[in-house]
């Protein structure tokens, strides 16, 4: 592409992708538990110490965010989303693409959607000629959608820094990335976007080493896909952030009023000893102290100060912080007094909030993970029945298996066999399970065999030719 078109592309699309990056840094800083409360203002620690009382200064996180955050990919992820394209063998040919790091792919397109608001899959052909996939960081991808009502994906940028081994300069690389092509630009730290030059990093020709600044990748479409985290564009930080550093911020202060108030301020009304020192060891070696009295009704004698902390106050408020984050959130608290011997009604309404958030974000991924899925059967020669893929995903919650196990007990006879297999607790995969009950069955019955076998036919005409001739002699 015409470099000039790429800086301009670049000016248009730079300044809103910086405010996205951001925030995105922000979620991942409060994912990490590196929250507001640990880097405070400067302005806010002058005021500090303008207070001579105040001389603990505990700043205390809450990883809130990653809690909820973990506890949705846990739940939609753990057990990945099956694809069936309707014939076996394309099934196995998807599964044996997607191997065995599909599972975490999965669970970080989860975590990096519920940072950024979008989390991107990137497929390429890697060095060896064979198609590859992977996460790409949300803060290095730049889309360029169409106007359209269905917001077609026209191009992506992926930008990185990048260190010239020659010279040890900073590099920022720009890939273009079309529905045809890959074109690459380079940008010297420092440099303005006019000094924007080609960069020849794809190898050509490996025997002479030849290298070029672009390549037709071959895919037929942009191969970026954006796994959204809702239909809004947000992240799961915004609507509790103000509720996070509330908490921390209250914790905090908890603690440095108990740490500031731990020790006694004795008020001494005409002390008559030589200076504070000697009060000390008066009042620890004699557990007396001596004052003088002035006459004219003067009050004469030693006090303590000690300051009343709102706990209860306190204590209410961090216990409504604390339900406002996870209802905000829409998780579940992981407090053990919400659990309990709960039935399996109880535990659904328990995960109801979280089981809505997590629909809307199945949503998202379902449309994304038809269209990788069908760029890799086109890749790879793999047909789909009626291009049709049937996507099954599997919720992994606390349950009540004894529940379970009874009512699959209780539906024998009423739904087919195959079905009760597939509800049951602790089967993971019906097919293989209902293969191993057919196993069994064979067994049983040929042990059975084996315990009771059937009379020879042959016998059988003999006996009854004997019973004939001594009927006939009778």
């Amino acid at each position: 592409m015409d470099i000039e078109v790429i800086k301009k592309l670049i000016r248009k699309y730079q300044p809103g992708h910086t405010d996205f990056v951001s925030n995105a840094m922000k979620a991942r800083a409060y994912y990490r538990n590196d929250t507001d409360i640990k880097f405070p203002p400067s302005e806010e620690e002058r005021k500090e110490k303008e207070r001579p009382l105040r001389n603990a200064n505990n700043r205390i996180p809450f990883n809130y965010h990653g809690l909820l955050v973990n506890q949705k990919a846990s739940y939609m992820f753990t057990a990945p989303p099956l694809f069936d394209l309707g014939i076996k063998a394309s099934n196995n040919k998807l599964v044996k693409f997607l191997g065995d790091k599909y599972a975490k792919i999965c669970k970080d397109l989860c975590i990096e959607a519920s940072n950024c608001t979008v989390g991107w899959l990137h497929i390429w052909r890697d060095k060896k000629d064979a198609w590859n996939y992977a996460v790409i960081p949300a803060e290095q991808v730049i889309p360029i959608w169409s106007d359209s009502l269905e917001k077609e994906l026209l191009g992506a940028f992926r930008s990185y820094q990048k260190i010239d081994d020659g010279t040890g300069d900073t590099y920022t690389i720009y890939e273009y990335w079309s529905d045809t092509e890959c074109a690459a630009y380079r940008l010297k730290a420092g440099d303005r976007l006019d000094q924007l030059i080609p960069y020849q990093m794809f190898l050509i020709d490996p025997v002479l080493c030849e290298f070029s600044e672009s390549y037709q990748h071959g895919i037929g479409e942009v191969p970026f896909f954006p796994f959204f985290n809702n239909n809004i564009d947000t992240n799961d930080l915004q609507n509790i952030k103000p509720l996070i550093d509330v908490y921390c911020k209250v914790f905090s202060g908890f603690v440095n009023d108990l740490e500031d108030i731990q020790e006694i301020i004795f008020v001494l009304t005409n002390y008559g000893g030589a200076d504070l020192g000697q009060f000390l060891r008066d009042l620890k070696d004699y557990k007396t102290i001596q004052v003088e009295d002035e006459g004219d009704g003067a009050h004469s004698g030693v006090s303590t100060l000690t300051i009343d902390l709102p706990v209860e106050a306190k204590k209410t408020l961090l216990e409504v912080t604390r339900k406002c984050i996870f209802e905000q959130w829409m998780g579940i608290d992981p407090d053990p007094q919400n659990f309990g011997n709960s039935s399996g009604v109880a535990l659904k309404f328990l995960y109801s909030l979280l089981e809505q958030k997590a629909g809307l974000q199945e949503t998202e991924f379902k449309l994304c993970f038809g269209r990788f899925v069908r760029c890799v059967c086109r890749l790879l020669g793999i047909p789909i029945k009626n291009d049709t893929i049937i996507q099954t995903w599997t919720r992994t919650s606390v349950q009540n298996d004894q529940e379970l196990a009874q009512i699959a007990s209780q539906s024998k006879g009423v739904i087919s066999d195959e079905t009760i297999v597939a509800h049951h607790p602790w089967v993971e995969d019906p097919e293989k399970e209902m293969a191993l009950l057919k196993e069994q069955e064979d067994a049983d019955t040929a042990e059975i065999s084996e315990m009771f076998p059937k009379d020879d036919p042959a016998q059988n005409d003999d006996s009854g030719e004997d019973k004939k001739d001594q009927g006939g002699d009778a």
